[in-house]
């Protein structure tokens, strides 16, 4: 063997690779595991593990920028083939365009009670995966219906979506806040309701009855509307809106379509599998050494 040295450098630095992968996915299970399965109406602020379907946050709904299909969240990458090889087998793609929703959905549990999703740097586990292509560095469609086994086209559509009425499971940071209202927006309709009505604005605030309202007076008028509107919002039911987003501490953001049982079951499998790399790394890399000290010199 050839520089059996460069060979085991390479296997010590997969497998260590591998198995910092595999620890990390150890700790991400027993997070997942650690973490309590919670009704969004109980839930406390913090990092929370929630369950629910995905719903688009207004209406209509986002449409994915390829496909035109709504969703709840899409991302896409649009690459060209390489056309510089001559070699149609050896030519590349290479990403010309890409870009993924940072539009916020709800996640609406079985009781009805609901929280708005940021996607922002989530690790978002699509619904829907499609891939087609085309001719030109956008598709003039949706993609077939069937995929078809032949690919035509310099050009390959990747688009992954979540389905609105998708079943979720969501972790990450639950925060909220309490919605009472803008009292000076609130004033500033009073006030126009009130200059629309003459009659009541004069009998209200004219107080020297000269016919107009002066500076002074129109002050008078901008202080009672606001002093009536914060008192309506004081009074008004304070509705709390709730946003899932990135852990400020690190902690896994993730979206699946996959219930709490199977998140866990893919950490445990995909460490496992990291961790029967690392090993293998390990022997390649034990083999290597042994092959450059047997070699002669």
């Amino acid at each position: 063997m050839q520089h059996p040295e460069l060979v085991a450098l390479a296997a010590a630095a997969g497998a260590l690779a591998a198995l910092y992968a595999a620890l990390r996915h150890l700790r991400r299970d027993r997070l997942l595991a650690d973490t309590a399965l919670v009704r969004l109406r109980s839930a406390a602020q913090g990092y929370v593990k929630v369950s629910g379907r995905a719903q688009p946050a207004q209406a209509p709904p986002t449409a994915a920028p390829l496909s035109g299909r709504p969703c709840a969240w899409w991302s896409y990458q649009i690459e060209e083939k390489d056309s510089e090889r001559e070699d149609e087998e050896r030519r590349e793609w290479r990403t010309v365009e890409q870009a993924a929703s940072v539009e916020l959905f709800t996640l609406l549990d079985d009781d009805g009670t609901q929280s708005l999703i940021g996607p922002v740097n989530a690790e978002i586990t699509a619904t829907t995966h499609s891939v087609w292509y085309g001719e030109g560095p956008r598709p003039s469609g949706p993609p077939p219906a069937v995929a078809s086994p032949v690919r035509f086209g310099g050009y390959r559509y990747t688009e992954r979506l979540l389905d609105i009425g998708a079943r979720l499971s969501v972790l990450g940071e639950l925060r909220s806040h309490s919605e009472v209202g803008d009292a000076e927006r609130l004033a500033q309709e009073k006030l126009r309701l009130w200059k629309a009505d003459q009659a009541g604005l004069l009998a209200r605030f004219d107080t020297d009855h000269d016919g107009r309202i002066g500076a002074a007076e129109w002050e008078a008028a901008r202080s009672a509307a606001l002093a009536e509107a914060r008192a309506q919002v004081l009074s008004s039911k304070v509705e709390r809106v709730s946003v899932i987003s990135q852990p400020a501490n690190g902690e896994p953001f993730l979206i699946a379509p996959l219930t709490a049982a199977q998140l866990v079951r893919r950490e445990r499998i995909l460490a496992g599998l990291y961790f029967g790399l690392g090993l293998a790394g390990v022997v390649l890399c034990a083999w290597a050494l042994r092959q450059g000290a047997s070699a002669p010199w």
